[in-house]
């Protein structure tokens, strides 16, 4: 008896191993599939009513939808007077709205990593000597930085703290880079700071782009 209870146990544990990660995956699918429809309704709404009532897979036409108007934007943006046309509505009005810059540096940062305007990610080191994955929002400018601490699994979530620059260290990573190490429970933080030794002693001081310019307001 106690052996066949082993054995269950045992075997259904071996099984939970699998199927967790599995339903993890599901549900992460199920977020982003549906938050592909959700940006996808303003675009639909600019068509004639009923235009997509009968369709019959709304991720993917919402998916099309996105890419493209966003290759139109992007091709009109090509021309001399799409791009004054753009940087005039920017000026005007995008960059009046909080959100919308945050938003755009958070966009950006999913590009090459330390691209001026977008956030970075950097380590943090505590007095207690603890160091902490972290994203840098704004310079003050004297020498204090405003940076969001984030929480695991949810890694666009967590505390927001002002920081002494002397204590973090810039990442060579982008934010898709380091939310999917966050994502993950921390599987893969040791082979970015693993990355960010190996650039620091061939580049010098990694501060550097920290003070000054090298976070953008």
């Amino acid at each position: 008896m106690k052996q066949l209870l082993e054995f269950l146990k045992t075997t259904v544990l071996g099984g939970l191993f699998v199927l967790l990660p599995l339903l993890l995956l599901y549900l992460l699918l199920s977020e982003a599939v549906g938050l592909i429809v959700v940006l996808a309704e303003p675009i639909a709404d600019l068509f004639p009513r009923a235009t997509f009532d009968k369709i019959k897979h709304p991720v993917a036409v919402g998916l099309g939808l996105i890419m493209g108007v966003s290759f139109l934007i992007g091709l009109a943006l090509r021309s001399e007077n799409g791009r004054r046309l753009g940087h005039w509505i920017e000026g005007t009005l995008l960059n009046r709205m909080p959100v919308y810059s945050a938003l755009k540096k958070l966009t950006t940062g999913f590009g090459e990593a330390g691209k001026e305007g977008a956030f970075k990610t950097a380590v943090f080191n505590s007095q207690g000597g603890e160091r902490e994955i972290v994203y840098i929002i704004e310079d003050h400018g004297n020498g204090y930085l405003t940076v969001l601490h984030p929480w695991a699994p949810t890694a666009f979530s967590g505390s927001v703290k002002v920081v002494n620059q002397d204590r973090l260290e810039i990442l060579d990573a982008n934010l898709g880079d380091v939310s999917r190490v966050l994502s993950h429970w921390g599987v893969g933080v040791r082979n970015l700071l693993d990355k960010q030794t190996a650039g620091t002693e061939s580049s010098g001081d990694p501060l550097e782009d920290v003070s000054g310019k090298g976070v953008s307001q």
